[in-house]
């Protein structure tokens, strides 16, 4: 597992993971208790994802207070039940007369296996969304194979057998100005993960001889009859994007929109119909913030994204 030692998180954010090793899925938890401004982009043709609609900009709520990532396809987004009793039982939400209510959007990848019973599937419930918030800090996360990113793979073309490890990845960009952009990605695409400055591919199918297959070339090389079944592969790739530059919901939503680049440059394809590709956009402005221009902030999420991508396969 790689780490940044000389990184640090920005102030108000606290990262933490949860798992169940023997059923490999789990989740991670991005929290920012006293809230944060968000955003999104849904750009994968098959998402699954919780309060998104929260994030539009014609809709009332601005802030959030945390962020689940989640393992365990459509079963996972219960554990956000955990993440908001967790927040609800020391304060924080959004007011109401009934008390604070957390704001807990959340995305889902399928890291499902394939079973003979169903009643023999484990996914990540309440309580793993719990223990991922106990165990939140505001130390660098542990990446790779851990949290939402335990079951994680890439490149599935020629099926999950001849797949590659896929993970968690985090980096971060600190600006001339002092503002900071990060992001946390847990890849677990259909496509294969490039380094887009060596067009060297990291992780995807393994052929025969044990060298990585081009999975575009794999797709759009296969003769009509025998196409591979993409709907049935276990995909989607989803993450955060933080900064503590100063954002509107507009800003954090346009924001994501833009990092979706990071994923284009380093996964081959994506945005598939088979892929439910989610980035979340949090702004935790401090008081001495310093407002930043979203084109260079939209650089910076795509640059921190495409290193996430990256770190999290190696």
């Amino acid at each position: 597992m790689a780490r940044q030692a000389d990184n640090q998180l920005i102030t108000g954010l606290l990262i933490g993971h949860a798992e169940h090793a023997v059923a490999r899925t789990g989740l991670t938890v991005v929290l920012t208790p006293s809230g944060a401004t968000g955003g999104v982009a849904v750009r994968g043709g098959a998402p699954g994802t919780r309060e998104t609609d929260l994030l539009r900009d014609e809709n009332l709520v601005d802030r959030v207070n945390a962020i689940l990532l989640t393992g365990g396809s459509a079963f996972g987004l219960a554990a956000a039940d955990g993440v908001v009793r967790w927040l609800r039982e020391r304060g924080y939400g959004w007011p109401t007369s009934a008390g604070p209510v957390p704001i807990v959007p959340g995305a889902v990848i399928f890291d499902l296996p394939a079973l003979d019973r169903v009643d023999d599937i484990v996914w990540p419930d309440a309580a793993m969304g719990y223990r991922a918030c106990e165990a939140a800090t505001a130390a660098w996360p542990v990446e790779g194979r851990v949290g939402a990113g335990r079951g994680a793979t890439v490149g599935k073309i020629l099926g999950t057998q001849s797949s590659s490890p896929g993970g968690v990845g985090v980096a971060t960009r600190r600006l001339p100005n002092g503002i900071t952009v990060g992001a946390l990605v847990v890849v677990n695409a259909f496509g294969h993960v490039v380094d887009p400055g060596a067009n060297q591919i990291l992780a995807g199918p393994r052929l025969p001889d044990g060298t990585f297959g081009d999975t575009v070339e794999i797709l759009l090389n296969a003769p009509g009859s025998t196409q591979p079944p993409v709907a049935a592969a276990p995909n989607t790739t989803i993450g955060v994007i933080w900064t503590d530059a100063p954002l509107t919901k507009t800003a954090c939503n346009r924001i994501a929109t833009v990092a979706h680049n990071g994923l284009a440059r380093t996964i081959r394809p994506v945005h598939t119909q088979a892929d439910g590709d989610t980035l979340f956009v949090l702004s935790l402005a401090g008081p001495d913030a310093l407002a930043t221009d979203l084109t260079t902030l939209g650089v910076a999420a795509t640059e921190v994204v495409t290193e996430a991508v990256i770190r999290a396969v190696r």
